[in-house]
């Protein structure tokens, strides 16, 4: 009786295992034509390196897609989250990649509001059919690691999500420009992390 239970246990926990693998988050096919927007504050711009090495101009080169770099320093969530349909109208991107709340938290704003803008982009992007990757953005604190809301909003919305490599960039010397900007390594090592996500996502 208690190797039928074993096994019985083991052949649920398989079972388990699998189907979390059958629905991982996952991206349609991005034909060559298809639009990336690549939607954020200072870490989508680039500062801290030269224009062309910020991580959607890499990312661009990397995948060979056009991505857009909609980022604007020291914008908050609120002021991203009333920016952002006029640049889904205008660009019709397949791909939104959604990289923001940092400023936020510099300005210690609340991170229910900042989750509820980002949940707000993310609709709008999906209401003008384009599909979201989430970036995860480290929070204020002595150890730095990546903000739990966004997981949490991962989750919900079932996107595929990166919510490591901002912080481990940042807690590496040789790849950031200051506090809290990547240099153009740094850029290069994101947009890497992120075209291995995009490729993983569309072969789900």
């Amino acid at each position: 009786m208690a190797r039928i239970f074993k096994t019985a246990l083991w052949c649920s926990f398989l079972l388990v295992l699998l189907t979390g693998c059958r629905d991982a988050p996952s991206l349609a096919h991005l034909g060559p034509d298809r639009v990336i927007l690549a939607f954020g504050d200072s870490l989508t711009y680039g500062t801290g390196a030269q224009r062309d090495a910020s991580y959607p101009a890499v990312l661009s080169r990397l995948i060979d897609r056009e991505v857009i770099n909609a980022g604007i320093p020291g914008e908050i969530s609120a002021a991203g989250l009333g920016r952002l349909p006029q640049l889904l109208e205008r660009h019709r991107p397949a791909l939104v990649i959604l990289c923001h709340g940092g400023n936020d938290f510099l300005r210690r704003l609340d991170k229910a509001k900042t989750a509820e803008n980002i949940e707000g982009m993310i609709e709008l992007s999906r209401q003008a059919g384009a599909e979201v990757v989430l970036v995860g953005v480290p929070q204020l604190g002595l150890l730095l690691s990546t903000a739990p809301l966004y997981e949490t909003i991962a989750d919900e919305y079932r996107l595929p999500y990166e919510g490591e490599v901002l912080a481990d960039l940042l807690a590496d010397r040789a790849l950031k420009s200051d506090q809290i900007h990547p240099n153009a390594k740094g850029y290069a090592v994101m947009a890497e992390t992120l075209a291995e996500l995009i490729e993983k996502a569309q072969s789900e």
